[in-house]
């Protein structure tokens, strides 16, 4: 009976800590859905290029190459709440900080400190969730985690069309979206998980480890940072109103909704993730491929991104679920971590190389960009299925 009520205890615990990380996580990711587009939208007016836009954008990727391997040693000497805390805090006021600093040069800094502070808190955060799932329940967690942080992006997008661009109140509703998101960190305080610096590896040669897990998640950075931020502007270009491509992302982010919880499912049940992560990438790659030929219809647009948004995203819960299924403990710290250090490389080349595309192709650039990143990720993934290595 005693080992009975202990178990109960555990499970508890472990769902009170996976609601804890998963809310806070998408609370953030509503202010994420909110500042891509409404900080290329207000540089786009203020006349820059989207060269110069990507670059801003591309900013992210540095900062989030630069944090990654500070997370883990970070939350050994501090903790992982008080670490979630204080990056929550930092990531806040940058965020407000855009408003009162208008020197692009100036946004540049905010860029760096917004999202070193958003790279600890994703790291931190699914290391809490990979550590709290049930083995035997990862896919269905991590799909969860998947639409409930989709919901958060498809939610920011929304708002951005319907608070606009012009004022202090975008910046205003982002901060205050981020301190609400402290809130269920201080509820689970007690549910932190152990993290003793002396268990600490480096995340470095996890970044080969499983390399379609990590190039997935690279190829995910990269479409999903480049793709918010300069849509936007790809939107201006081909004659969309600020607000009907921002409801566009909303669809993206609704697609994310309905199909990472099925991706997931599918996840426990399929021998090789593989054979998912290349459909997804299929998918994506098709996506991209039809966009030009149809952007002269909104809803044919829509319902396009609304398919292609939700398997796109299944490269990062499909990749997530296979890190965290083969490993533990300290190595699924410096893990994710490397998972996480992809991601930002991805969000760093992503915004560049679809900024000069457009700029060197025009609005069909947007399309051709991206489907270069999913062509090289399926040969990537063909060429390792047939040669049976992971």
């Amino acid at each position: 009976m005693d080992a009975l009520n202990s178990d109960r205890v555990k499970v508890g615990s472990s769902w009170r800590a996976l609601v804890a990380a998963i809310a806070t996580i998408s609370a953030v990711g509503v202010a994420i859905g909110l500042g891509i587009p409404l900080l290329s939208v207000i540089l786009e007016n203020r006349g820059h290029s989207a060269t110069m836009i990507g670059l801003n954008a591309a900013v992210a990727g540095i900062a989030s190459i630069v944090a990654a391997p500070f997370a883990a040693p970070i939350a050994a000497r501090f903790g992982v709440v008080p670490t979630l805390l204080a990056m929550l805090l930092m990531g806040g006021l940058a965020f407000f900080g855009f408003h009162f600093f208008t020197d692009f040069w100036m946004w540049v800094v905010l860029r760096v400190f917004l999202h070193f502070a958003l790279t600890m808190l994703f790291i931190l955060s699914e290391y809490w969730i990979n550590a709290a799932a049930p083995p035997e329940r990862r896919g269905l967690v991590l799909g969860i985690y998947g639409t409930v942080l989709s919901m958060g992006f498809a939610l920011g997008p929304w708002l951005f069309a319907q608070i606009g661009s012009v004022g202090i109140t975008p910046f205003a509703v982002g901060f205050g979206i981020i301190v609400v998101a402290m809130l269920p960190v201080l509820f689970a305080w007690k549910e932190s998980p152990d993290f003793h610096e002396e268990e600490h590896v480096p995340f470095a040669p996890f970044i080969w480890a499983v390399p379609t897990a990590t190039a997935a998640v690279f190829v995910f950075g990269a479409v999903e940072t480049g793709g918010f931020a300069l849509f936007p502007v790809f939107g201006a270009r081909i004659g969309y109103s600020e607000a009907n491509a921002a409801l566009l992302l909303t669809t993206i982010g609704l697609g994310n909704v309905l199909m990472q919880i099925p991706i997931g499912l599918l996840s426990d049940h399929v021998k090789d993730r593989r054979k998912i992560l290349l459909a997804c990438t299929l998918i994506g790659l098709l996506g991209m491929g039809l966009l030009p030929f149809i952007y002269y219809s909104w809803y044919l647009v829509a319902a396009l991104l609304f398919v292609w948004g939700g398997a796109v995203a299944g490269l990062y819960t499909v990749g997530l679920a296979h890190l965290g299924s083969q490993l533990t403990g300290r190595e699924l710290a410096s893990a994710n971590a490397a998972f996480v250090f992809c991601y930002a490389v991805g969000m760093l080349v992503g915004p560049q190389a679809i900024g000069i595309g457009m700029d060197m192709m025009g609005p069909s650039g947007f399309a051709v960009a991206l489907a270069l990143f999913f062509a090289a990720y399926a040969l990537l993934v063909g060429s390792r299925l047939i040669s049976r290595k992971g």
